[in-house]
């Protein structure tokens, strides 16, 4: 029993001695934690008149830390992303006001750690929408073949008077129609021609371009005169088959030159048509001087009318019915000045007038 005991003895006392004297036995680590983490957030062209930026969503971050070698910044719910000198430049892209959580870390050389976060408020400004097709009229001449084509004559033997009692004759000739200046410019004229006084003209999109659904924005400019009746207006792809006004219609801007301040958007069904009920009206007192934008927005829920973004008429039937709504189907645009209509008269002393069109933008 004593020599078990003294065995016992002797190996403890080797190992003891051993693990003292072992070299390969690190000694405890001591580690060092980053000491008055500070965060400052400049938020970029903020300024007592924009305390939330310039709209550009940029800002800047610097974090500086005793004991500290590197830095990390995490945004939101994002990754963290490494920076050496603590320093870093991020760019929110959320469009209107909105306040986010920053967190920054501070890294010591043994790898430990402290941080903190910040919350900010930042303004950025919404993107301006690309358009999915325009029509700039940015090339002299006659209107683009690849997008329009012209109606010529009367309407006869089918629509004489294009339905309306109209009095002018369509042409395709310059003096009716023509790009120039980046603008599409079509003039009425008081002229005899292939027997009718008014010549004037009309193209179309039929064919070369037809869309469902979008924000329309069309800047033009509008004819004075008495007789005068300009429009921007959409007419469904479907109108040589099923006819109007089952096709549906959609006039983005009509306007009349006896009733010459007041700008018309309107809407033609076979519930409403002729001499419709589902129409708005809006007041442009400088209709003829100054370029406006005359724009609808068309979803498959409603159709909204506007003029330089100011809404004035929204057509939303409930419930939608082939006869409220054809108007979830492709539809073609229609650019005219006529002259005359079977419930009004035309100047006698007209001479010319001229509607211009400077460009047409569809977003979808």
């Amino acid at each position: 029993m004593r020599n078990i005991i003294n065995y016992i003895f002797v190996f403890i006392f080797f190992i003891s001695c051993s693990s003292k004297d072992d070299p390969t036995v690190a000694p405890p680590v001591e580690h060092i934690f980053p000491s008055n983490l500070t965060l400052t957030v400049t938020i970029s062209g903020s300024d007592s008149d924009n305390p939330n930026g310039d709209g550009s969503g940029i800002i800047q971050c610097s974090a500086t830390a005793d004991d500290a070698i590197t830095y990390g910044y995490r945004f939101g719910s994002g990754a963290e992303i490494e920076s050496s000198s603590g320093n870093y430049e991020y760019t929110y892209t959320n469009p209107g006001i909105n306040t986010y959580t920053i967190y920054v870390y501070a890294y010591s050389s043994t790898g430990d750690s402290v941080n903190i976060s910040e919350s900010v408020t930042v303004y950025v400004e919404e993107a301006d929408p690309v358009a999915t097709w325009s029509e700039e009229f940015d090339v002299d001449g006659s209107p683009n073949t690849e997008n329009w084509i012209y109606e010529i004559g009367t309407g006869c033997p089918d629509l004489c008077g294009w339905g309306n009692g109209e009095s002018q004759y369509y042409t395709d000739r310059a003096e009716n129609v023509k790009v120039e200046n980046g603008v599409l410019k079509i003039t009425a004229k008081a002229e005899s021609y292939n027997g009718s006084n008014y010549t004037s003209a009309r193209i179309i999109s039929r064919d070369r371009y037809e869309f469902q659904y979008g924000r329309v924005d069309i800047r033009a400019k509008l004819p004075t005169g008495a007789g005068t009746w300009p429009a921007l207006w959409m007419l469904g792809a479907n109108h040589q088959s099923v006819g109007w006004p089952a096709c549906g219609e959609v006039d983005i801007m009509e306007h009349w030159g006896h009733n010459p301040t007041v700008i018309s958007g309107a809407i033609h069904t076979p519930d409403s048509f002729g001499d419709t009920w589902t129409k708005g009206e809006t007041i442009i007192s400088d209709y003829s001087t100054q370029f406006h934008v005359y724009s609808i927005n068309w979803t498959p829920e409603k159709i909204e009318f506007f003029v330089d973004d100011n809404i004035f008429y929204t057509y939303n039937p409930s419930p939608k019915t082939e006869t409220n709504w054809p108007f979830d189907a492709p539809a073609f645009f229609i650019l005219n000045v006529a002259m005359g209509g079977s419930w009004f008269d035309i100047d006698p002393n007209f001479l010319e007038s001229t509607m211009e069109v400077d460009y047409i933008r569809v977003y979808q």
